[in-house]
């Protein structure tokens, strides 16, 4: 008990509140300052206590404190302490650095919850913040809903999102975007509510803007249009703790070789999860998982740059680099470690196939994205149970056709029948294994592509045309096969740069000896997953563009047709334009890659060799009794044995 005079402790209270607004702490991180004042109360978190920053939160944290970094937004899932973040941050810019900050959330009611729910937890239970907030407790005008004032004189506003007004007057030095894809595109006809914030930070000295939330429906989420603004994108890149090779995580599934997967007791519950190294198919487990964060690093793949803490930052090179100014982290809540990963897949396992409960799974658990589907997409089962049974080459066929992708431990091959109206049938695969450097391995790859066909009615044929995968670490290789076979024979391709371009660009001239051939691929797999939608009709009718498949598991086997039907359109920026773009989302598609390139060596056969279906397709119903005249190929390289488009017997075609 005091034995002081009233009005001596009276005094003392208000000279030790007038000198605190003096005292300032020697620099801390955001980070730091976490660690020494924050705690979590009770009424807004799952375990009240004090805060210690997760290893994945450290980089997002310390980016919301850094004052070289002027635009923060974290594209996220739940439950990966978001809120908690952002209080941390609020906390640290009022009571450390001094600033002003201005915070919105989707609507008023919205607004109200946190200053309620939140904001007074952070007073009461962090003692810094409550030596500022002599009202706190009691009626005051610097204690509203809406607007806090601290004693020394640093303003908190927390307003709603939805009104105009809400975005006027007010001069901060920070502002914040709580939940951002909830909010309305357009604010009351006065554009969008980034821009409008955004403005009140003119003048300020460290002007600072951070958005976050989870995302919502592709074309309308506002946090993934803001993301896609900054040049830099974020995703924590972890070591697997058996090869130590660097990737950040993915769903997975049953679809794709790595990736979360798991096990289902008789309930059809998760018993046990773990996730598979895309790169040594290693697996490793959720603790794992936590120890390797540590050392995680936040690494964009565009640019290359990375960091671990986001406030030593360096380039593609490890060389240290300056600040950047805008930045976008991705996270979702595989890299929790409140959670596991159990509890992650049985989410997964309860949707069965619920679109609405998928969208929720997408968008609150993955962190990602709900893309509507973009016209009718092609589902492999869909594939798999139209599969016909028809001979190895039908006697449709007019001619052969070859694809063969590179991959840094195999190649994989498939030979592919057009007819008619470029009517297709599936009729060979190989995949081969080993170094793709070794002659070895080369070597399966020429006996291969020698391979000799036997048509329905006795004709025999080879493959006119390969085109081969040259745009990898293997170009040398797969341009020195080029030449070993034949450069009009066997074709290098590599895929184009930009969008829009032909399907196949035959060069004029050689280049290094080998016509290297740029593809358009995303109009390939256009056409391609066009052609796919056409229906089988009756056996033996002809349907130019129909897709047709074996019942042949060495040929085509659930696994093709996922590859076939791996890839999907997504939304991406593009200088500074929003466009669409192919996506196979981790999932093997080299199926598909391969039909691009055979597709690729029709279409160079027909623009650049003169190669006519429809004359073929003559010849094949009426054949004329004389062979037809043949002019030698130009490139003496090309094999002798090659079968004569307008010829059934053996013979070069040009």
């Amino acid at each position: 008990m005091s034995t002081l005079q009233p009005w001596i402790s009276d005094l003392r209270t208000a000279v030790k509140l007038g000198l605190q607004g003096m005292f300032k702490e020697p620099p801390m991180t955001a980070v730091e300052w976490a660690d020494k004042h924050f705690y979590m109360s009770a009424e807004s978190s799952y375990n009240e206590g004090r805060w210690k920053t997760a290893p994945f939160q450290v980089a997002i944290l310390n980016a919301m404190g850094n004052d070289l970094i002027r635009v923060v937004n974290f594209v996220k899932s739940a439950r990966i302490g978001y809120t908690k973040l952002l209080l941390a941050n609020i906390g640290y810019k009022i009571q450390h650095k001094r600033r002003n900050v201005m915070m919105w959330s989707p609507t008023d009611p919205d607004a109200e919850d946190i200053s309620k729910s939140h904001v007074n937890g952070l007073i009461r239970d962090v003692p810094v913040m409550l030596e500022l907030a002599p009202w706190f407790g009691r009626k005051h005008s610097d204690n509203t809903l809406d607007n806090k004032v601290f004693a020394n004189r640093r303003n908190l506003w927390i307003r709603g999102g939805k009104a105009s007004r809400n975005y006027r007057e007010k001069s901060p030095d920070e502002v914040i975007y709580d939940e951002l894809s909830k909010f309305d595109a357009d604010v009351e006809g006065e554009g969008s509510p980034t821009f409008l914030g955004d403005k009140r930070l003119d003048g300020a000295v460290y002007p600072k803007s951070i958005r976050g939330s989870t995302p919502g429906v592709a074309g309308a989420c506002q946090i993934t249009k803001a993301a896609e603004e900054s040049p830099h994108r974020l995703r924590l890149h972890i070591a697997c703790p058996h090869c130590q090779r660097e990737q950040h995580l993915k769903f997975g599934g049953k679809d794709c070789e790595f990736g979360l997967k798991w096990e289902k007791n008789e309930l059809g519950e998760a018993e046990r999860a773990w996730y598979v190294c895309e790169h040594c198919a290693a697996c490793f487990e959720h603790r794992d998982m936590v120890v390797a964060q540590a050392k995680g690093r936040w690494i964009c793949d565009e640019t290359g740059i990375w960091t671990r803490d986001s406030i030593d930052w360096f380039g593609p090179n490890n060389e240290p680099i300056r600040t950047p100014r805008s930045v976008s982290f991705y996270c979702w809540a595989i890299y929790s470690t409140w959670t596991t990963w159990v509890s992650l897949v049985d989410e997964w396992l309860k949707v069965k196939g619920d679109r609405e409960k998928l969208i929720t799974f997408i968008n609150t658990t993955r962190g990602e994205v709900w893309e509507e589907e973009q016209g009718d997409r092609v589902e492999w089962q869909t594939l798999y149970a139209r599969r016909e049974n028809y001979p190895k080459v039908p006697p449709q066929a007019l001619v052969l056709m070859g694809g063969i992708d590179t991959q840094d431990d195999r190649y994989e091959g498939r030979v592919w029948a057009f007819g008619l109206g470029e009517e297709a049938w599936l009729v060979h695969r190989f995949i081969l294994t080993g170094d793709p450097a070794s002659e070895e391995l080369r070597r399966k790859v020429g006996l291969e592509i020698h391979r000799q066909f036997t048509r329905a009615d006795g004709v025999p044929m080879r493959v006119e045309r390969w085109c081969w995968d040259a745009g990898g670490h293997y170009a040398d290789e797969v341009e020195a096969e080029s030449i070993k076979h034949g450069v009009h024979w066997v074709v290098p391709t590599f895929g184009a740069s930009t969008y829009g371009k032909p399907i196949a660009n035959f060069p004029k001239r050689r280049k290094r000896k080998v016509y290297k051939t740029e593809l358009g691929t995303d109009n390939a797999k256009e056409l391609i997953y066009s052609r796919l939608r056409i229906d089988a009709p009756i056996p033996w009718q002809p349907t130019p563009g129909c897709v047709h498949f074996p019942i042949d598991s060495d040929i085509c086997d659930e696994d093709e047709l996922k590859q076939i039907t791996a890839e999907k359109k997504k939304p991406v920026m593009a200088k500074g334009v929003r466009v669409l773009r192919w996506d196979s989302g981790g999932r093997r598609n080299e199926a598909l890659d391969c039909f691009v390139y055979a597709l690729a060596a029709l279409r160079i056969s027909q623009q650049r060799f003169g190669l006519d279906l429809d004359q073929l397709e003559r010849v094949r119903v009426d054949p004329v009794p004389e062979p037809v005249a043949q002019q030698q190929p130009s490139n003496d390289n090309h094999a002798s044995t090659s079968q004569g488009w307008l010829n059934t017997g053996s013979g070069p075609w040009l």
